[in-house]
């Protein structure tokens, strides 16, 4: 279908209108290449992909309710907890992160759409065979993989089918993954409107670039480490067996030299949420810009040289024990600028608390907490009596739940009504906020108790000097799971119906004109299928838009006042 253009390259009166309208039906979604509908697709799987998730966490606090076995066999409930940790690192909180940079980046840039419009559905369709093969594993011949989400051999050389299985959907996955990263930096190393250089562009789009760049780097030794898995399995080698000269102890180096720069790829992006959300509601500009972009840098390069801080208890010498100990802390600086930058942010500003601000400050708080059990779990000699315990749980679920999953609901609340063009119920919003910080809470606080107390993870029963604790964790756990159902059908869906008060172009703006910046302020609500299809013309700080576009240029363009 070819357009007819005008010697500017604009397409002329004969050309195809069906180009600015969106597409309808099904193939709209199946077809999509519109940054946007595929954003929306990431979204609604990444939100599914917690709910399974979230089911298996509430079948594991369901079972350590009290003492004993209760409702499922240990075989059983190490696959819930292997399942539970991959669902909700690969299929929950990264496709949600690459859903926003979808959606926003684009518009943060004043980009038309991604650069690489066919492979960003590709990329997004891959996810879908691979989640069915993860959760379908259950149904496979001895049940699904239970050697831990880490998938540590020798635990992985014993397992039945479905080990493969999951092998092949982590493939696939990382696929995804690498080709979205490779579109996002393209996009935004290539398509920025002119005149937003790269210290310009808002902070969302830098940390997504920086976390583009880690996933490209690390997720081909995830790839590797499960290969070698897959050769000793089938094939005859023994690289993780030690009965033929391997290691198990290999497969940890290999998998943490992934594993810990992909902490920092689910925490990347949500720090890059919580700078675009703080400023619009302290209504004040960042403070320390380039200090927040430094120091995603810093925290990006740290990160490759950690990872054995997993470790301690491998019999690592003393040496190695002290370099992973203090380049651990080092990562602790960048990680404080941050958060100093966002307190001085809000200092003196002119604060109100609608429900992203709560959930950003909520972030901040809690997020903070998960940093300095992380500092103590950095101690080589601490770690030695904490490794494996609840408080290892305790300390990954502060910083994974309450710091990415906080975030992109920040992310959610701050930009749905640019997406949708209604504001979401603003009573319900708090409701849902407050709900999940004291539940969640209720269930994580405790387990660092029963760390300190000895209690090791990963086990189906314990003895009953466990139990009070652990029975308000189960407690606060299901009040949690059933806050998210809550946000779904009484803040997700209203809005998606379009069902609420239409939104103005900038809703978070007071009366002086103060809040939130960028470009994606300067689209109407909801942005129009197509934007910024001639690139717009930016003023000295590449917030807003100076002129409007002709009118010639695209009827269904947002770039235009």
């Amino acid at each position: 279908m070819s357009a007819v253009l005008d010697p500017h390259g604009h397409a002329g009166d004969h050309a195809h209108d069906d180009h600015h309208g969106a597409p309808t039906g099904w193939r709209r979604w199946v077809y999509a290449t519109n940054h946007k509908d595929i954003g929306t697709l990431y979204l609604l799987f990444s939100f599914t992909m917690l709910m399974v998730g979230g089911v298996l966490a509430l079948g594991i606090r369901a079972e350590l309710m009290y003492p004993g076995l209760q409702l499922v066999n240990p075989e059983l409930f190490n696959q819930f907890t292997t399942m539970h940790g991959l669902i909700m690192v690969f299929g929950a909180i990264m496709p949600a992160f690459v859903g926003f940079a979808n959606w926003m980046i684009p518009l943060q840039i004043g980009a038309s759409d991604m650069a690489f419009a066919r492979m960003n559905n590709f990329s997004f369709w891959l996810m879908i065979p691979a989640a069915l093969m993860l959760v379908g594993s259950f149904f496979m011949p001895g049940g699904a993989p239970a050697a831990g989400w880490t998938l540590y051999a020798p635990l992985t050389l014993q397992m039945g089918p479905s080990m493969d299985a999951g092998i092949f959907a982590m493939h696939i996955l990382g696929a995804s993954s690498i080709m979205g990263s490779i579109n996002i930096i393209v996009t935004i190393l290539n398509m920025r409107a002119p005149g937003m250089t790269l210290m310009k562009m808002p902070m969302f789009a830098w940390t997504w670039l920086i976390t583009a760049y880690l996933l490209i780097a690390v997720m081909p030794v995830l790839a590797g480490a499960i290969t070698m898995t897959l050769t000793d399995r089938h094939f005859g080698t023994t690289f993780f067996n030690p009965a033929g000269g391997g290691d198990p102890v290999m497969y940890q180096h290999i998998f943490w030299f992934f594993g810990h720069p992909e902490v920092y790829i689910m925490i990347l992006p949500a720090f890059g949420i919580v700078s675009q959300v703080v400023p619009a509601f302290a209504r004040k500009r960042l403070f320390g810009y380039a200090s927040m972009v430094y120091a995603t840098s810093s925290i990006a390069i740290l990160s490759f040289i950690v990872w054995a801080h997993h470790m301690f208890t491998t019999g690592m010498p003393v040496t190695g024990q002290l370099f992973f100990m203090y380049a651990t802390m080092l990562i602790a600086v960048p990680t404080a600028v941050k958060i100093f930058n966002w307190i001085a942010t809000m200092w003196q500003g002119s604060m109100t608390f609608e429900t992203p601000m709560l959930f950003a400050v909520g972030f901040i708080f809690v997020f903070t907490m998960g940093g300095f059990t992380g500092l103590i779990l950095a101690m080589a000699p601490i770690d030695l009596l904490l490794q494996d315990t609840y408080y290892v749980v305790a300390h990954f679920h502060y910083v994974l739940v309450a710091g990415s999953l906080y975030a992109l609901f920040a992310g959610f609340y701050y930009w749905s009504p640019k997406w949708t063009g209604v504001m979401y119920n603003e009573t319900r919003g708090k409701i849902h906020f407050w709900s999940s910080l004291i539940s969640f809470n209720v269930t994580f606080f405790p387990m660092h108790f029963l760390g300190l107390a000895g209690m090791p993870r990963r086990y189906a029963d314990y003895p009953m000097q466990f139990a009070d604790f652990n029975w308000i964790a189960s407690v606060g756990a299901f009040w949690f799971g059933l806050s998210q159902v809550y946000f779904f059908f009484f803040v997700v869906l209203p809005v998606m119906r379009g069902k609420g008060e239409p939104a103005g172009q900038r809703p978070w703006n007071d009366a002086d004109g103060k809040g939130a910046e960028g470009l994606e302020w300067e689209v109407p609500s909801p942005a129009p299928f197509h934007t910024f299809e001639t690139p717009p013309k930016l003023d000295a700080s590449a917030t807003r838009v100076l002129d409007a576009l002709p009118s010639h240029v695209n009827p269904n363009s947002g770039a235009a006042h």
